[in-house]
């Protein structure tokens, strides 16, 4: 038994949705990293359901699904080593508390 790809679009689409709604309202820098995980792992699905229903190679699509994780984790890391870092500095890591920039 096979899900068929708009099935698995719908999902997918639901998390991009979730993460950029999650991204865009919380104040949470930890939760925000997190719905922009979810964003990226929703594009990861669909990169892999493409190339699994659309593509003569499968490998293609969980070749970039790899690319993308490689990013993914990254951009994890160095978010994550920002946030401590502020949060040492300021005992707390409300997104519109944190004025670094402004003067």
């Amino acid at each position: 038994m096979t899900i068929s790809l708009p099935v698995i679009l719908a999902v997918s689409a639901a998390m991009f949705g979730f993460g950029v709604y999650g991204a865009l309202t919380l104040r949470n820098a930890i939760r925000i990293l997190m719905c922009v995980e979810l964003v990226l792992n929703s594009v990861n699905i669909n990169l892999v359901a493409f190339s699994r229903y659309l593509s003569s190679d499968p490998a293609q699509g969980q070749v970039f699904t790899i690319f993308v994780m490689t990013v993914a984790a990254a951009e994890a890391a160095v978010g994550l080593a920002i946030i401590l870092m502020i949060a040492r500095q300021r005992s707390h890591i409300d997104i519109e508390r944190i004025n670094l920039l402004k003067w």
